[in-house]
């Protein structure tokens, strides 16, 4: 008889990058009802000071291509802004599979993978993790907030109070429980 997977507690938060590095957290959202889709991100030091945070209404697509537009013009922000080590971080296990796929002319969202693809041939050095939802809460705030912006990307200020708060639960260091499957 297979044995049940197992699950162990864990405490998750949002974790600075090394020194000389900063961290773009990125994520998607779909309003279910409406298929309307968002996404958003901001760009932090090893001190979790917030350099620069977007929203992105997306009108409506799938939450897949809400991650990857996520994470794509996030990293295009970093590079506009002259951040040349970047840790991406993005909750989405689907969305890093596919940007870490080949290129496949006949996939429906090939050009925003192929745009990735592209922007890592750049001069800089880029590493794509994933991360629970519990550690990109300010990414996760930001999508949200797409939602109610007129359609395209915009900047957001890092000192926008409601953001605000929720940078600071990640700088205290506030962590979440989260059960993890337990790898065998």
């Amino acid at each position: 008889m297979p044995r049940l997977p197992t699950r162990t507690e864990v405490e998750i938060s949002w974790k600075p990058p090394p020194p000389e590095w900063v961290t773009l957290n990125t994520d998607g959202s779909v309003v279910q009802e409406s298929g309307r889709a968002a996404a958003g991100g901001l760009i932090r030091d090893h001190l979790g000071c917030c350099l620069a945070a977007f929203a992105l209404n997306l009108g409506v697509c799938s939450i897949t291509r809400a991650e990857l537009r996520g994470a794509v013009e996030g990293l295009q922000l970093a590079w506009n802004l002259g951040y040349r080590r970047i840790r991406l971080e993005v909750d989405s296990q689907c969305a890093i599979q596919l940007l870490r796929s080949q290129d496949n002319p006949d996939h429906q969202h090939a050009a925003i993978i192929h745009r990735f693809q592209e922007m890592l041939q750049r001069d800089w050095e880029v590493t794509l993790n994933h991360v629970y939802r519990e550690g990109n809460k300010g990414a996760d705030f930001l999508a949200n907030h797409g939602h109610s912006l007129p359609l395209g990307f915009h900047r957001v200020s890092c000192s926008f109070p409601p953001f605000h708060h929720v940078l600071m639960y990640d700088c205290q260091g506030l962590s979440e429980t989260r059960l993890v499957m337990n790898e065998s």
